[in-house]
């Protein structure tokens, strides 16, 4: 296991809190007696009997439509292989969480306790009537062909061995690409394929669908070239044997133009890869190591296009680009069956996209400008939130077309739109902005390392590479706590700011030269940087350090105080403010201000909407902002209402392209059709608010906490703005979580504005 996935931490993960990863949550209302009469007894008769009378109507009136059991029986799980139903139950929950976050199906995960065939298959049959779709899992070759093969002909559902299918198709569009790029036509190319279970024989099977040629196909198993002599062979075998006089990896790799590894680490060396022909393809999946390291592979030959399995490296061939949204596109049109028809339509969907203008939001994600379709560059990124839009609906028509389909999908766009509502942005931001930290990790100083919630955050970000954490405090105890914890801070700089005398002088001196005249003393000044906030503010100014995260232990105001005094306000802010995000069902919502203006007056509102407006644009999103208030557009008249109404009077006139309007009510802020019935001249009408700015400290601050402890909804932050170099100040009690969103929030921070400093120069 990598040190990114430590053992404890993922016992932790699955067990801490409820144990698992998923529940079952109610979609109607459930409060009063009459919900539960209506949802029960007798409610629930009416749409029983409209079913029994059309069973098509079970799509009406259930989830079945959008419901898909990931079945298993655990004789080959991960690299695990035969570990038994239970033992790869996490798996199935996991794949489940997939389906949700990419795709938004819901999933049952089952696991049976079975090796039979025969009984694997009645078993999955007679659940028919209860899921729109089956996803086979885990499943050791050749059983699974008989399995998967059975299903699809006996049942009148779309079923997939994802296994197989999963990773024949991503790897397709993969290497449809790959030979555009290298100048190959996919009729003539020489293939390798090294591995011969379930997904080796998925993936060469559609490599022949799409125009490769058998007898240029060479398969190996553990014991060598799959030859046509052989008398060991299966069916699923033979039907790659090879008439060829060869027998060993390096005979079958001479002069061939594609390397497909599906099998162990390090097989192919880079002498072997130097007898492959020009401009040679080689996928190495096998995980977590490749069959020839990427480096070495790219080293030994400049000609090559190589993709793995590994999400460290361009090209990275993941399942979760597929499987989630064929089964959405064959969901979303009742589709019988997943044909080849629907997964050739996936292949060229992800390969097409794959050539597409990049989104902002994904080079963002990966720290670039330029990601194009090239060498580096040949299947889309599994971030990339186009695909639920590109390859469900691909598949929905191939479904349609080829006659499948027991629906239809009349328009399209709406179909396109449908889709886009139904994954809130909320995951994918996270995603994104830790995509983006790892991308270049910056010096984060903990400023109170002697907490173990800190530390524990602070292994996170390192074994994640999301940030290069520096620790404050007095080193025993600090070590003591690493000790006592078990945990892995090896190599992670721990400064004293007590033994610090030399550089304690410094910042105290440069304290002392900003504050003499407000106050400080240069005894005072030496005396204040022996607190940690002092001196990690002054680590940030001075370039000992890219960003700042305290606040855990202490009050917003005297955590927030020294940085103030040191690193201070950019240039042009007259106020910093702080800004929760909020993440809902509905996606991301931006809170402000939640923590540092008690009672902003209009032109104080006004500059916490520019800052927020900015700061919102910097997460990729298109700020819609509600300056809210007890009434809406003068019904009510009042201190805030006024203030409030005079705020946006100066923001229409003087920022005319933002998107901002008030005062209103949150309700109304939120519902854009209640807006649009009511007020239709206002900006807000076309969509709800993303961003609302409150009119005082106090209702901001009250209205995140109930929505973070009632509505369920995850509060990242509060994020700073307004500050000259990246500060950031964490919640009183902040969780281990909430303090790893807040690191890579400041790593992210810490890039934007080094990046700004550049550009400036420039």
């Amino acid at each position: 296991m990598s040190k990114t996935t430590r053992k404890q931490d993922a016992l932790d993960y699955h067990s801490q809190g409820r144990p698992g990863k998923i529940q079952v949550v109610p979609t109607k209302p459930t409060n009063s007696q009459r919900d539960l009469t209506l949802a029960y007894s007798p409610g629930v008769a009416e749409p029983c009997l409209k079913i029994a009378s059309n069973p098509e109507d079970v799509y009406k009136y259930t989830a079945k439509g959008n419901l898909v059991a990931v079945i298993s029986n655990g004789t080959a799980v991960l690299g695990l292989g035969d570990i038994g139903p239970e033992a790869g139950k996490p798996v199935m929950e996991g794949k489940g969480i997939l389906f949700k976050i990419f795709a938004d199906i819901d999933v049952f995960d089952l696991e049976l306790n079975t090796k039979s065939v025969d009984e694997f298959v009645n078993v999955v049959k007679a659940l028919e009537p209860t899921f729109g779709g089956v996803n086979l899992e885990d499943i050791k070759a050749p059983e699974c062909f008989e399995i998967e093969r059975r299903l699809k002909e006996e049942m009148n559902i779309p079923v997939m061995h994802d296994d197989q299918h999963g990773t024949a198709i991503i790897s397709a569009a993969a290497l449809i690409n790959a030979c555009e790029l290298q100048k190959k036509k996919i009729k003539d190319i020489k293939i390798v394929v090294n591995g011969a279970g379930a997904a080796a024989i998925s993936c060469t099977r559609l490599y022949v669908a799409l125009g490769a040629q058998k007898e240029n196909i060479v398969m190996l198993d553990r014991n060598g070239v799959i030859r046509a002599d052989r008398p060991d062979l299966d069916g699923t075998k033979a039907e790659f044997a090879t008439k060829r006089d060869i027998s060993t990896l390096a005979d079958a790799v001479k002069n061939a133009d594609v390397f497909i590894g599906l099998s162990s680490a390090d097989i192919l060396s880079a002498e072997v890869l130097k007898t492959m022909a020009p401009n040679p393809i080689v996928f190495a999946m096998a995980n977590p190591n490749p069959e020839i390291a990427y480096e070495l592979a790219v080293k030994t030959r400049k000609d090559i296009i190589m993709a793995t399995g590994r999400s460290d490296y361009p090209n990275q061939v993941n399942n979760v680009l597929g499987f989630p949204y064929i089964f959405r596109g064959a969901l979303d049109v009742r589709a019988r069956t997943i044909n080849e028809e629907m997964k050739i339509a996936a292949v060229k969907a992800i390969a097409a996209l794959a050539k597409e203008s990049v989104p902002e939001a994904v080079n963002l994600a990966y720290n670039t400008t330029n990601l194009k379709f090239g060498k580096d560059y040949i299947i889309p990124k599994p971030i990339d939130f186009r695909l639920i839009t590109t390859v469900a609906p691909a598949v929905a028509k191939a479904a349609i077309e080829s006659g499948v389909a027991g629906t239809t999908i009349k328009d399209w766009d709406a179909y396109a739109e449908e889709l886009k509502k139904r994954l809130g942005m909320d995951d994918a931001i996270v995603r994104a902005l830790s995509n983006k930290a790892k991308s270049n990790p910056q010096r984060v100083v903990f400023a109170e390392a002697d907490n173990y919630k800190i530390l524990k955050a602070a292994q996170i970000v390192k074994d994640d590479g999301i940030a290069i954490p520096i620790l404050l405090g007095n080193k025993s105890i600090i070590n003591k706590i690493i000790a006592d914890n078990d945990l892995d801070l090896e190599g992670v700089e721990v400064i004293d700011p007590l033994e610090e005398v030399e550089l304690s002088e410094k910042f105290a001196q440069y304290l002392y030269s900003k504050r003499q005249r407000r106050g400080i003393t240069l005894y005072q000044a030496r005396k204040l940087m022996r607190d940690r906030n002092y001196f990690g503010a002054s680590m940030v100014e001075f370039g000992n350090a890219d960003a700042l995260i305290s606040g855990l232990t202490r009050d917003y105001g005297t955590t927030v105080k020294p940085a103030l005094q040191i690193i201070g306000t950019e240039a042009g802010v007259n106020k910093v403010a702080g800004m929760y995000m909020m993440l809902t069902k509905r996606g991301p919502v931006f809170f402000a201000d939640t923590t540092i203006n008690l009672a902003p007056t209009a032109q104080e509102l006004v500059d916490i909407t520019l800052l927020v407006n900015r700061s919102v644009q910097q997460f990729n999103i298109s700020p819609r902002i509600a300056l809210l208030s007890y009434s809406n557009y003068g019904s009510n008249e009042g201190e805030i209402s006024q203030k409030t109404r005079e705020a946006v009077r100066i923001l229409h006139s003087q920022y005319p392209d933002i998107i901002v309007d008030g005062e209103v009510q949150a309700n109304f802020a939120l519902n854009p059709e209640l807006m649009k019935d009511n007020f239709s001249f206002s900006k807000l009408k076309d969509g709800p608010a993303n961003t609302l700015v409150f009119p005082n400290l106090e209702s901001g601050n009250i209205a995140y906490k109930l929505l973070q402890e009632l509505g369920g909804a995850e509060a990242v932050g509060p994020i700073l703005l307004g500050m000259n170099k990246p500060v950031h100040v964490l919640q009183l009690g902040s969780s281990v979580r909430e303090i790893v969103n807040m690191v890579t929030i400041a790593v992210v921070d810490a890039q934007d504005k080094a990046a700004l400093t550049i550009s400036k120069k420039k």
